[in-house]
């Protein structure tokens, strides 16, 4: 086996990072340079001692990395707990597997992660920068060697897709005493308000973050009813600030890839039906956008999605650990 060397994950690694993925993963999961950018070195909870570059001596190839990120004390106002940590990605060249370069990497972060504080270690799911939110589905022998690891199954998630086509409409429809809108920058404040008191916690977090990062409004659909914020539903295209977890692959499809989701209604206005309209509402619209293609991620909600003609189109595996 060729000697290999372990450095520190840089900026200035990037573009090699992208081109390793690319290799092993691009039918699946295009990789683009923004994406992996803003999902490591841009991201406040990115743990660059945990984050590891493999390379060949001799030729300096890279032939594996792995990115490892833990839960902070601006995390833990939003009820993250400081104590979590996460394996954002580990990928090794097909060519240096079953060579100790994938256990060496990942030993590395769960140590950093573990010397950090971590005492639970989640497989990606790592809050709104997260590039899986578990092991894709169909990597059998990536979960058996992390089940070898005593990281253990949790539960399945999806993504679902409908396409729509250059004429397609979808309207908007018609609730129970309550009106749709796209947000602006003056809803800022009344939306950071609603989503602190009606759903703390990730999506608090994740909307703040959107704001910071220079969000106009232009990504939520509001359900108002009174005239006050009642709903939400995140929509994302090519125009969005932050590159979301269902725009990412757009690099597969022919026409504008657009993306739904998270969404939610304030837990005293369920009952109307207001959760299925507030997606039929955002399909409107994205299409009104360009859209042609639509993907909901990371949900267990098939059935419910396929009221609206929505099928499974990709699935992860959860896995976490616990340190002692």
């Amino acid at each position: 086996m060729m000697s290999i060397i372990f450095e520190h994950l840089e900026a200035s690694h990037l573009d090699e990072l992208v081109a390793l993925w690319n290799k092993e993963l691009s039918e699946s999961f295009p990789m683009r340079l923004r994406l992996l950018q803003q999902n490591t070195v841009e991201d406040r909870i990115w743990l660059q001692e945990g984050s590891w570059v493999a390379l060949e001596l001799e030729s300096r190839r890279v032939v594996g990395f792995v990115v490892a990120k833990i839960a902070s004390e601006a995390t833990e106002d939003f009820g993250i707990p400081r104590d979590l940590g996460w394996i954002h990605v580990l990928v090794v060249d097909s060519q240096h597997r079953n060579s100790g370069v994938g256990t060496a990497l990942l030993r590395k972060a769960e140590e950093a992660l573990q010397n950090a504080g971590a005492k639970r270690i989640m497989l990606g799911n790592d809050l709104n920068r997260r590039l899986f939110p578990g092991i894709p589905d169909h990597l059998e022998e990536t979960k058996q060697w992390f089940e070898k690891r005593a990281y253990t199954f949790k539960e399945i998630s999806y993504d679902l897709l409908n396409n729509y086509g250059d004429d397609s409409v979808v309207s908007l429809p018609d609730v129970h005493e309550a009106t749709f809108r796209t947000a602006t920058l003056s809803d800022r404040e009344a939306l950071t308000a609603f989503m602190h008191r009606c759903f703390p916690g990730t999506w608090d977090y994740q909307t703040r973050d959107y704001w910071t990062r220079g969000g106009t409004g232009r990504e939520f659909v509001l359900l108002e009813r009174e005239g006050s914020i009642i709903g939400f539903c995140r929509m994302n295209d090519a125009q969005s600030p932050l590159l979301a977890q269902n725009i990412y692959w757009a690099p597969l499809f022919e026409g504008e890839l657009g993306g739904i989701g998270p969404l939610g209604i304030d837990e005293s206005f369920r009952g109307y039906k207001y959760g299925i309209s507030i997606v039929q509402a955002a399909i409107h619209y994205l299409l009104q956008r360009g859209v042609l293609h639509v993907v909901i991620d990371t949900t267990p909600f098939v059935d419910f999605y396929g009221k609206l003609g929505y099928k499974s189109w990709k699935s992860y595996a959860r896995y976490d650990k616990g340190l002692n």
